[in-house]
């Protein structure tokens, strides 16, 4: 279980970009889950559709490559302090199933697929209340700062 403050020791995000509230389950080489709870406070809803307020599936697969960092991270032992990064480097079959709106958990699941000079590939899902929210294959590149 890592709480926002130990999280924030394996992500450079911060506020109003760090999406990942919580990990509650970590298998380092292997699997992470978390959550993100979703509040009207979110700074994006001043212009998301402020009428209807629905987070943004781009913010989704963020969270999701989020909590792919964090297991990277964990199962390197390393940290950004140690001068690395995980870097975006592509998103592969992303499926949107249904809208995520102020009150909803957001719940962060993610697996390695594979590793090859320091490319890692994690397919990861996004639900609510158990419902499938978004899925995404995650590219993530470690970069040396």
């Amino acid at each position: 279980m890592m709480d926002v403050q130990e999280i924030r020791q394996y992500l450079p995000h911060r506020y109003p970009f760090l999406l990942v509230d919580r990990v509650v389950e970590l298998e380092e080489g292997k699997s992470i889950r978390g959550y993100k709870n979703i509040s009207i406070n979110e700074e994006v809803f001043n212009g998301h559709f402020p009428e209807v307020p629905i987070f943004p599936g781009v913010m989704i697969v963020e969270a999701l490559a989020q909590v792919s960092g964090i297991l990277g991270f964990k199962t390197l032992g390393q940290k950004p302090e140690d001068g690395y990064l995980y870097l975006f480097a592509g998103i592969d079959n992303v499926r949107f199933k249904r809208q995520v709106v102020p009150g909803d958990c957001l719940q962060l699941e993610s697996e390695v697929v594979s590793e090859r000079r320091g490319i890692w590939k994690f397919a990861g899902k996004a639900t609510v209340d158990g419902s499938l929210a978004a899925s995404a294959d995650i590219l993530c590149a470690v970069k040396k700062i």
